[in-house]
């Protein structure tokens, strides 16, 4: 629940308004593609018109930004790639990266995220081949995008194989949750709304993203579970625990396979 409510927070702290300044420099045909993605996400019957107002407008707020201010939004925005990092690392039990190791990778994750909220609403169409044919290809981008995520904030300390069980249930996990939403968040936050007014608002969509990151941090972490246990370390090429970022089993560098010294 912590790391869940770590991941929501930065979520609605930075990635939101990364959204509105992004837009303010989009074409018009960008902005239409944000808003259908909020429609995506909440349902088409949500009251997000606010929203969609702030990712479609026209107004000054590209002026008074400037493309500087996008880069500053753009390097705010990596508190949610390294809270999301330190969540892997959590439950690969490595130590931190180095920010020599990390630092382009947050904003190499950023801006893939960005690419497939784009793009939300083509694949859940299937790109035109219909509504069966694009939960098939949610499923499989989700999986694809979590199997990436894991790898690229790791540092590629961990490989692809181990990684798959975590892809497959965040994949399939965050696809039942991102379908499940529209069919409950319009009316919770109508009623919201008519009793608490905005802030009411507020209070139902930071408890989404709570949602939503719980099942992020659930499935990534029985994901290393699958993948450390049983016969599955024999067939994904596991490493031990303590051995993942080329350590002895004492955690110094070097000492796996050197007799004890005699003197201690």
């Amino acid at each position: 629940m912590e790391a869940a409510a770590r991941l929501a927070a930065q979520t609605f702290l930075a990635a939101l308004p990364l959204l509105i300044v992004v837009s303010t420099f989009a074409p018009q045909g960008v902005k239409d593609l944000l808003a259908d993605a909020v429609h995506s996400f909440l349902g088409d019957k949500a009251p997000t018109d606010d929203v969609e107002q702030a990712l479609t407008a026209d107004g000054e707020l590209g002026s008074s930004v400037g493309a500087a201010g996008v880069i500053v939004m753009l390097i705010s925005a990596t508190a949610l790639s390294r809270a999301l990092q330190r969540v892997c690392e959590r439950c690969w039990d490595l130590p931190k990266g180095s920010a020599r190791l990390t630092a382009w990778r947050w904003l190499v994750w950023i801006l893939g995220w960005l690419c497939v909220f784009l793009f939300q609403t083509a694949i859940r169409q299937g790109f035109g081949g219909g509504a069966v044919v694009g939960l098939l290809v949610s499923v499989v981008a989700s999986v694809a995008l979590w199997w990436w995520t894991q790898h690229l904030l790791l540092g590629a300390r961990i490989g692809w194989a181990p990684l798959l069980p975590g892809a497959v249930l965040a994949g399939v996990g965050m696809t039942a949750f991102t379908y499940a939403s529209p069919l409950v968040m319009p009316q919770a936050l109508q009623q919201s709304q008519a009793h608490y007014g905005p802030i009411g608002y507020v209070f139902t969509f930071l408890s989404w993203l709570i949602a939503g990151c719980c099942v992020i941090v659930v499935c990534v972490a029985v994901g290393q579970v699958v993948a450390t246990s049983g016969p599955f370390p024999a067939w994904l090429g596991t490493p031990p625990q303590g051995h993942a970022d080329g350590s002895g089993p004492t955690g110094d560098p070097g000492t796996e396979g050197k007799p004890p010294d005699p003197d201690t």
